[in-house]
């Protein structure tokens, strides 16, 4: 048995740079340091969460079960967090499906099977906002949405706003931004706690108390296949996720 939840999140931005992988990852590390049983979806063409965990050689990747080739195969990563893995040759998927009845629910069909086997799916979306990103909401109950601490953040979130209430209203009804999270935070600056501020004022029921802070590790964790717990794990990255994950679990039990 499952312990609770069955929670799927898409974690997305359509801004690059912004953490979004080195969140799913490490939001999904520190679930299962928790006990919880994680899935890690790569549904980004350019494959990062699955380099990131050193597993470009594996196959069938999301690719392959979205052209209908095969079932989603997750791989174990540790006991208790798996992953399914992708490949640049998504970057075709979005033509390829383009004319494919219920394009929108094909993650969701996918998944369906494997519910009852974990607590938390964590979608690793494109920067986009295009097929991809749709079945993403399609198949989510919520979008957790990391912003950096700079002048441009809120930049195009209107737009991203707009989807996911287009997506709950037509095609998944109740999806809604559950959470927003600040990455690259440095509080000595003055700039990242201004914005900071204003995006807690933006969002005054979705942001997050934990801000992820400015560390060298969670760059340097990906290049060694590793989550930030088991590289650095009496980093500020660390400790920051570790954080953030009880939030989470507060929220969705």
């Amino acid at each position: 048995m499952v312990n609770s939840v069955n929670m799927v999140i898409a974690i997305s931005n359509h801004k690059g740079g912004v953490g979004k992988t080195t969140s799913t990852l490490n939001i999904g590390a520190a679930l299962q340091r928790m006990g919880k049983k994680v899935l890690l979806i790569d549904l980004d063409p350019q494959a990062n969460l699955t380099q990131s965990l050193g597993l470009m050689d594996h196959a069938p990747t999301v690719y392959e079960a979205l052209r209908g080739e095969a079932k989603l195969e997750p791989v174990e990563v540790l006991p208790g967090l798996d992953v399914v893995t992708s490949t640049l040759d998504l970057s075709g998927a979005e033509v390829e499906l383009s004319s494919e009845p219920g394009r929108e629910y094909i993650l969701k069909e996918l998944l369906e099977p494997l519910h009852s086997r974990y607590s938390y799916v964590l979608i690793d979306s494109p920067p986009s906002l295009g097929l991809l990103t749709i079945n993403a909401f399609a198949a989510a109950q919520e979008v957790y949405i990391p912003l950096q601490a700079h002048y441009l953040a809120l930049q195009g979130m209107s737009k991203l706003q707009e989807i996911v209430e287009r997506v709950g209203k037509r095609l998944n009804k109740g999806l809604r931004i559950g959470g927003v999270f600040v990455t690259q935070y440095d509080q000595r600056k003055v700039l990242n706690r201004n914005v900071a501020e204003t995006i807690r004022e933006h969002f005054p029921a979705e942001a997050f108390k934990t801000a992820i802070r400015d560390n060298v590790a969670l760059a340097e964790a990906p290049t060694q296949g590793l989550d930030i717990f088991r590289y650095a794990p009496k980093s500020t990255g660390a400790e920051d996720y570790q954080a953030l994950a009880k939030e989470i679990t507060k929220r969705t039990t």
